[in-house]
């Protein structure tokens, strides 16, 4: 890892709806690199969004990793859920007001890669000349067979990728230094595994759906073996070294299919103390995201979905034959804690645009209670043409119209 020397400038960032947070001034060095490492400036914006965002390091330091997500990741849904929950579950043990946020930068490509690949048995190994050091997957041993559906019941691909996000904090009695605070691990772990007869790779793709407690179980395993490795590494590799005393938290993450039009959910976390080994205790998320309208929604939230059909009623009704208003909605718990609609529509005219934005704000705050957060996107093909925000308690949404 490289040392840093840090000075906080201001940043250019708006986004209403959020109160931003100005810090002071500061210059700051890494405190744990090692001696003989390159010292390297970086910037840590002054500038905070408000107290649920970190601030970024500066210059952006981009994972070796970065893209492979969207290969690995079934939908954009998931993709963006996974980095953003695993920020909400960062917060539980790295305060956004204490902790600066940067990539991944300790688990290149070629780890995860050969992380998220199988485990071989000897046989395999032999034949695929790979040596017992570099027998690195994570997911479970194929043991053939001709019988690829049974196969598939009793080996699946459990872990279909790895995100890492790093956390620094200021340390020193005066503040003046920098150190990485803390590792945090995502799991992303299939819900649904896609495979094909070995004879026939241009056949039809067949699909298992993985229960629940195996998806628990097999990512709480993998975890443990995640974050063994990572201490390994600490202590083969100076440039790893940060890695030997900090906390890592690992969470696991639950992908939707492929199909799905709603995002997948973490589903626990735990954490490792200090430079400790063994992950403690593991945390439930109680997390659900739920779509609207739907069978899921009528018969364990009906009052919820009641609200969004009065509202979706309202909206048809502005425009005749109308009828594409999705939402999707963060449950915590029986708890609806932020509540995403889409509405693609064609206009003809930037006053049609307004007019209809305005009576989509109104409607928000007649048929929904207050208590949660919403946003609405408002599209059509040219693109995004209104965006509508309300948290909690408000009396008055924000309403940003597009300028194309």
């Amino acid at each position: 890892m490289k040392k840093w020397l840090a000075a906080t400038v201001g940043a250019a960032l708006v986004l209403s709806g959020c109160i931003p947070s100005l810090q002071p001034e500061d210059e700051v060095v890494q405190e744990n690199a090692p001696e003989d490492t390159e010292t390297q400036t970086v910037i840590i914006p002054n500038f905070q969004i408000s107290d649920e965002y970190y601030r970024t390091l500066l210059p952006f330091e981009p994972s070796s990793s970065r893209g492979m997500v969207v290969n690995n990741i079934h939908t954009n849904y998931d993709i963006a859920e996974l980095e953003s929950g695993l920020m909400r579950i960062a917060q539980q043990n790295f305060s956004p007001n204490d902790y600066f946020f940067q990539s991944g930068q300790f688990l290149e490509s070629s780890v995860i890669s050969s992380w998220l690949s199988r485990e071989l048995n000897e046989a395999q190994m032999a034949e695929e000349s790979v040596e017992p050091e570099n027998n690195l997957g994570l997911n479970p041993i194929d043991p053939g067979g001709e019988n690829r559906a049974a196969r598939a019941k009793d080996s699946p691909i459990y872990l279909a990728h790895i995100l890492e996000h790093n956390y620094f904090t200021k340390s020193g009695d005066d503040d003046s230094k920098v150190r990485l605070g803390g590792v945090v691990i995502g799991l992303a772990l299939n819900s649904v595994y896609y495979y094909q007869n070995d004879n026939d790779p241009f056949g039809p793709t067949y699909e298992e759906d993985i229960p629940q407690a195996e998806i628990e179980e097999q990512g709480k395993r993998i975890a443990q073996e995640v974050v063994n490795r990572m201490r390994t590494m600490a202590q083969e590799d100076p440039e790893k070294s940060d890695l030997a005393d900090i906390p890592i938290t690992v969470a696991l993450f639950k992908q939707e299919p492929r199909s799905s039009v709603i995002p997948g959910n973490f589903i626990a976390y735990s954490s490792t103390n200090g430079g400790a080994n063994e992950l403690g205790e593991w945390s439930g998320m109680n997390e659900n995201y739920v779509l609207f309208p739907s069978r899921e929604a009528n018969e364990n939230f009906r009052n919820d979905e009641t609200s969004f059909l009065n509202f979706r009623q309202d909206v048809e009704s502005y425009f005749p034959n109308f009828n594409s208003v999705i939402g999707r909605g963060l449950y915590h718990g029986d708890q609806l804690s932020k509540l995403k609609i889409d509405i693609p529509i064609q206009f003809y005219g930037k006053a049609e645009i307004v007019g209809f934005t305005q009576f989509v704000a109104g409607r928000i705050i007649d048929q929904f209670p207050s208590h949660f957060d919403i946003e609405v996107s408002i599209t059509s093909v040219n693109g995004p043409e209104a965006l509508i925000l309300k948290e909690p308690e408000d009396t008055d949404p924000f309403v940003h119209i597009y300028e194309h």
